[in-house]
């Protein structure tokens, strides 16, 4: 159900790299797939120095539904994803934790989403322990549709 194309309303992160480029962000789709009947394949696109990238990653279903994980490279690097919250149809909130570092994602099925969706977004955010001084929001306009064969990665996408 989770199939389809999603659009990064916002974000919740202690990542000190989001701080510092905050102003710096793009617009931001992605297309999840259900590979398998349970893996999920997400393709990310997003604009970097103006050129359209794509980044494609698979999670993989973890112990309990809605719960995936993303193994990255390395000692530590693996990533859990919990689906908070969704409709299926309009939004979606996800919980990403890598380590001890957790951030929440509000996803609509259009670029932006009704105030009820976004005051649950920012109760999810409060319940993990975040505010608004971490709290993102992504411009609704920009986005791209597809990246050519040489903006391509596999893999981990940080943030």
């Amino acid at each position: 159900q989770l199939a389809g194309r999603w659009f990064l309303v916002g974000m919740a992160s202690r990542c000190s790299y989001l701080a510092e480029h905050s102003h710096r962000l793009e617009a931001t789709a992605v297309t999840v797939t259900v590979l398998d009947g349970q893996s999920l394949a997400i393709d990310t696109f997003r604009k970097l120095d103006g050129m359209c990238w794509e980044i494609r990653q698979r999670y993989l279903p973890a112990q309990a539904l809605g719960r995936f994980l993303l193994k990255g490279r390395g000692y530590g690097s693996k990533v859990d994803m919990v689906v908070g919250e969704t409709d299926y149809t309009s939004y979606a909130i996800l919980y990403f934790q890598k380590g001890r570092s957790i951030s929440v994602k509000l996803y609509g099925r259009t670029s932006s989403v009704s105030d009820a969706v976004m005051e649950k977004f920012e109760q999810h955010v409060r319940a993990v322990g975040l505010s608004e001084d971490v709290t993102y929001y992504f411009p609704a306009y920009g986005f791209c549709d597809s990246a050519d064969e040489f903006h391509v990665l596999d893999g981990e996408l940080q943030i």
